[in-house]
């Protein structure tokens, strides 16, 4: 279980090294992605969960994830992938994945992810897990934001697309101001945190997820 600190402002997301996280030893700035992202607004309109299922089925499961969390992508190959074939396939749970940023790639990675929509949201999830080594490689800046792209143009999304989402101050405000508040709500200090039907629960093989979730049911 990752246990990183998660109390890391927008400031600190997008401002490293005394300057923006963009910055290259040329001209200051990745190309395609604007060093403007490392100032913030106070008016932030809060980035809204994309949920997975039926809105009116009888169990609501809430991860906190982090893209660069190995325990995560674990919990997303061997846990999620059962869960949603058992549970949220046939109408018994709606989960809900909450992005957690512990750095800047994670940050990166769930706004590439929400670059396609809902539509493509948790399908780029499950390239973004599945691939979490090979894009993240040595962590170089340039690297990892290509690598990102790559997964994003298998998901059907074109450079300049992404580009204005990497560069898209709002969303970014937005991503982080949602996970502050709803990580402060739910107290949550480690991930993969679960909240079943309101109630807390850490990382947990598919075998203890499911007699929970059973109970819940009345099965």
């Amino acid at each position: 279980m990752d246990r990183r600190t998660v109390t890391l402002s927008l400031g600190a997301l997008l401002v490293a090294g005394g300057g923006a996280i963009y910055l290259n030893q040329t001209n200051g700035a990745l190309p395609g992605v604007n060093p403007a992202l490392a100032q913030t607004s106070d008016d932030v309109v809060l980035a809204p969960d994309i949920p997975m299922g039926d809105p009116n089925a009888p169990v609501t499961i809430v991860e906190y994830a982090s893209y660069t969390c190995p325990h995560c992508a674990n919990f997303h190959e061997e846990v999620l992938s059962q869960l949603k074939t058992e549970y949220v396939e046939t109408g018994k749970v709606q989960f809900i994945h909450r992005e957690v940023y512990f750095d800047r790639l994670s940050l990166w990675a769930g706004m590439i992810a929400r670059c396609g929509g809902e539509l493509r949201y948790h399908g780029m999830n499950d390239l973004i897990y599945g691939g979490q080594r090979d894009w993240i490689g040595t962590g170089e800046p340039q690297e990892v934001l290509e690598n990102l792209k790559k997964l994003g143009r298998m998901a059907g999304m074109n450079d300049d697309q992404m580009t204005a989402c990497l560069e898209d101050r709002s969303m970014a405000e937005g991503m982080v101001a949602a996970w502050q508040q709803n990580g402060t709500e739910d107290e949550i200090n480690a991930t993969p945190t679960l909240v079943i039907d309101g109630e807390k629960y850490q990382n947990m093989s598919y075998a203890e997820l499911k007699a929970i979730v059973d109970e819940k049911l009345g099965q």
